[in-house]
């Protein structure tokens, strides 16, 4: 992190996923029986199982090695008497956030093949504790963020506990929809957040007015030069904020009902049709109950009249 691409890419990577877990979330509701509805902390594909999984994985371990290994000038992040210096103090930090996510992408692996009987709650909790990480490292960073980045960091900070709480929520209420849908839209938040971050401020043109971008500690931050500039880019910064939440809320909810029209019906209509079939079979036990009854009726009245 620290940069644009630092931003965009993991902003990108919660995004997707995101948005995939609230499109099978509401899919998943639609399809089961409220009554049966279970919200899973990860959903499989069909041709490569642990999909989601490997891909969690896979931007972790990248995430580790650009902050470690491929980011920092002599390719490491240690001093030449191996201590950690203080300009790679955040390097470590938002490393352990993609470690705690690789582990928890590890262990669900390895709990679903083990096939144990307390993989979903020890799932859900894994991913709670990643979360906690995050919120843990972005709150007390090394960095002070001070000023715009600071603004943005706070707003995202609440979005991390929404996500943070739902997770640790699923464990208890594992059939509540509510809670799932609220997890999936806050991690969708979260990646939306990250990108606008990393544009807002690395890109020099959308830079608020009386604000410049300059070097500090061996990275580029934000400066403004007045407080009135200073003032007026957080409240810029918390408008941001407060259409993302109204966009989302339009966003979900259109996504909710139009699913609901895709997936709904069809289980709506299938419903139906087993219902007409239960009809049917009852008329047609009806109708073999009352001709047996007209036979049996029928038997004596014709021995009255052979009499």
């Amino acid at each position: 992190m620290g940069t644009l691409v630092g931003h965009v890419a993991p902003g990108f990577g919660f995004l997707l996923i995101g948005l995939w877990h609230l499109f099978n979330h509401i899919k998943l509701h639609y399809q089961q029986h409220p009554n049966s509805y279970i919200s899973p902390p990860w959903f499989p594909t069909s041709k490569i199982k642990y999909l989601e999984l490997y891909l969690i994985i896979t931007g972790s371990s990248i995430s580790i090695a650009m902050e470690l290994f491929i980011g920092p000038e002599k390719h490491h992040p240690f001093d030449d008497d191996g201590t950690i210096p203080t300009n790679h103090l955040h390097n470590f930090e938002h490393s352990s956030i993609s470690m705690a996510l690789l582990i928890y992408a590890a262990f669900s692996i390895v709990l679903d093949r083990a096939n144990a009987k307390a993989k979903h709650s020890l799932t859900q909790l894994l991913a709670a504790v990643a979360f906690g990480q995050q919120l843990m490292m972005f709150r007390l960073h090394s960095a002070d963020h001070v000023g715009i980045e600071g603004q943005y960091h706070l707003l995202l900070q609440i979005v991390i506990v929404v996500t943070l709480t739902t997770t640790l929520m699923g464990i208890g209420f594992p059939k509540s929809f509510t809670v799932s849908l609220v997890r999936s839209a806050s991690i969708t938040f979260q990646g939306l957040w990250m990108i606008i971050m990393g544009y807002m401020l690395w890109i020099p043109v959308l830079i608020p007015k009386g604000c410049v971008l300059k070097w500090e500690n061996g990275h580029q931050v934000v400066s403004c030069a007045a407080m009135e500039a200073l003032h007026r880019a957080k409240a810029l910064v918390n408008i941001e904020f407060s259409w993302l939440v109204v966009g989302m809320m339009i966003f979900i909810v259109s996504a909710y009902l139009f699913l609901g029209r895709v997936y709904g019906e069809k289980v709506e209509y299938w419903s139906l049709g087993k219902e007409e079939e239960g009809e049917e079979e009852e008329d047609l036990e009806s109708q073999k109950k009352s001709n047996l009854e007209f036979v049996h009726m029928g038997k004596p009245y014709a021995m009255d009249i052979e009499r």
